[in-house]
């Protein structure tokens, strides 16, 4: 039988970050991922500014950035009539190098410390798994072994896995499992937990979809607009860039009407894109869109974590980066029960906080599908005519592209604005919240809100000062000895850091700020609570007022 403190069912990314976060945590633990390669479909291929943040605190950022799409690259979307035809409108975005030059001049904390990323989940899995095996002390890595049942006792977690080629089977014994297996998980299945899906709400005739992922040297074609990430026809679907060089993925709805297994893929391709490209088809399939968030993330020692949780379409990026923030959320409240200092709400909370954010980032999914489906809707035959009245249509179309705008690629509020509002181990304050908006994030310590990103004074960034336990900042000379006695009673990792920047105390709200290891505001104050035993012990989860 092995043993091992935590086992991560699921090998994709969010396993992998899960891993990440364990390792760099020094929590022991196990990850198993039935497949014996990492994924060869491209899904994500944008990294948001959030979990970008999460790869630099896990000193990851830099060596993932060297297989992205490089830095001088733009971020352009282009809506057209199609792939052969002409433009409509045209979204700009800046490069990873403006991006990081906008984020320094801005400084209000209203922006990620890191740009976005543009790179395909083809190759970040196989990156992250690299630098896992090579760094790796505490957290093993099994791929070809997939979970095939559990159970779970007062005390921990039997679980069987099975190897994808032999058949061989092993026990685990883990204090902890997490399922990150994925749409069909097999964790969530056992559990019994139901999928909640909307996707027929906001967009009744959804149906199949068809990608295929391809190779083209021919940059003639497939820059035509110039150097663009996404190309959109309203009925066409969108190519995908993976790397402005030869990688290009298609998505596009398929008709009731054709069998996806009788699909020619390179004909199939040849007609959306209206050109006899060269190309080679590395992987094509139907796919459904769904917007699905589980009722529930968990119970006792087994949770779920990524797809396993929720699925939304990808307009946004939304599935990939909201996983990231699922791994880190409970893998810091792992490490804090197997270190003996967690209590016994942290992983109830783990639910409130993430299902809160799944349910919100599936209501923004939502509202992007149901913007592509009012331009869909909006289309006539007229936009091809190569004549006066089909340039007019073109124009209509194009103005109301811009008026309904990008937003699935602009949603600030979504990627670094979410909050915690509902969870027991936050020390909420009283009186209304800041408001909540998808398009923009309002720089605030509010409790439960994601710390600020700002430079200091001195240049330093001050989302690096903050350590890998509780980090209480301190703005100006207040006595902080009651929160460090009982951080030190109740054996919570705390560090104080001294800050006497006067930008970053008014962007902060307060003299002392309690931020959480996973960089979310616990607790704020002018000066240190009389009631500092609570305080800690809520925020630790052994304590709900």
């Amino acid at each position: 039988m092995i043993e091992t403190p935590v086992l991560i069912a699921g090998g994709g990314p969010v396993g992998l970050v899960l891993a990440h976060e364990l390792e760099h945590r020094g929590v022991e633990g196990l990850l198993v991922e039935r497949n014996p390669t990492t994924t060869r479909h491209p899904k994500m291929d944008v990294t948001n500014g959030r979990s970008m943040e999460h790869f630099r605190r896990l000193g990851i950022a830099d060596e993932i950035r060297a297989h992205a799409v490089p830095s001088d690259h733009p971020m352009t979307v282009v809506w057209c009539t199609r792939y052969g035809g002409w433009e409509l409108a045209r979204f700009d975005y800046p490069s990873i190098d403006w991006g990081r030059d906008i984020i320094r001049c801005v400084n209000d904390g209203s922006l990620p410390l890191e740009p976005d990323m543009r790179i395909s989940q083809v190759v970040l899995e196989p990156v992250l798994k690299d630098i896992l095996e090579r760094r790796a002390k505490h957290v093993g890595i099994r791929f070809g072994w997939a979970l095939e049942s559990f159970e779970q006792d007062a005390d921990g977690v039997t679980s069987l896995i099975r190897h994808h080629d032999t058949g061989e089977k092993q026990t685990v014994r883990s204090q902890y499992l997490v399922g990150c297996d994925g749409a069909g998980s097999v964790t969530r299945k056992q559990l019994g937990i139901e999928l909640d899906d909307l996707m027929g709400e906001y967009d009744p005739t959804a149906g199949r979809m068809f990608m295929i992922h391809f190779r083209s040297k021919d940059l003639a074609f497939f820059e035509r607009f110039g150097t663009v990430w996404h190309v959109q026809a309203p009925l066409d679907g969108t190519v995908i860039s993976q790397n402005d060089l030869d990688t290009w993925t298609l998505h596009v709805p398929l008709p009731p009407d054709i069998a996806a297994d009788a699909i020619d893929p390179a004909a199939f391709l040849r007609e959306r894109l209206g050109s006899d490209v060269e190309c080679e088809i590395l992987v094509a399939n139907a796919w459904k869109p769904r917007l699905v968030v589980a009722e529930a993330y968990g119970e006792g020692r087994v949770w779920l974590a990524g797809d396993s949780a929720h699925q939304v379409v990808p307009t946004g990026g939304y599935g990939m980066n909201t996983g990231v923030g699922d791994a880190v959320d409970i893998g810091w409240k792992l490490d804090a029960l197997l270190s003996g200092w967690g209590g016994p709400d942290l992983l109830p909370a783990y639910e409130i906080e993430r299902r809160h954010v799944g349910i919100r980032n599936r209501a923004a999914s939502a509202r992007h599908v149901s913007i592509r489906g009012q331009i869909a809707g909006s289309c006539s035959p007229t936009i091809h005519e190569d004549s006066p009245r089909g340039e007019q249509a073109r124009v209509r179309l194009g103005e109301l592209i811009h008026d309904l705008g990008n937003l699935e690629n602009e949603a600030l509020g979504i990627e670094i604005g979410y909050r915690y509002d509902e969870s027991p181990i936050i020390c909420h304050d009283a009186g209304e919240p800041p408001p909540y908006e998808i398009e923009r994030f309002e720089p605030s310590s509010w409790p439960g809100v994601r710390a600020p990103s700002l430079f200091l004074e001195d240049g330093s960034a001050l989302l690096d000062h903050l350590g890998r336990g509780f980090t209480l900042l301190r703005f100006a000379d207040v006595d902080t000895a009651a929160l460090e006695r009982a951080a030190a009673a109740q054996g919570v990792p705390l560090e104080v850091v001294d800050l006497r920047d006067a930008y970053a105390r008014q962007i902060y709200e307060r003299d002392l700020v309690l931020v959480r290891p996973d960089q979310h505001v616990a607790w704020r104050g002018y000066e240190a609570p009389i009631n500092a035993d609570v305080v800690m012990g809520r925020v630790r989860g052994a304590l709900q007022l």
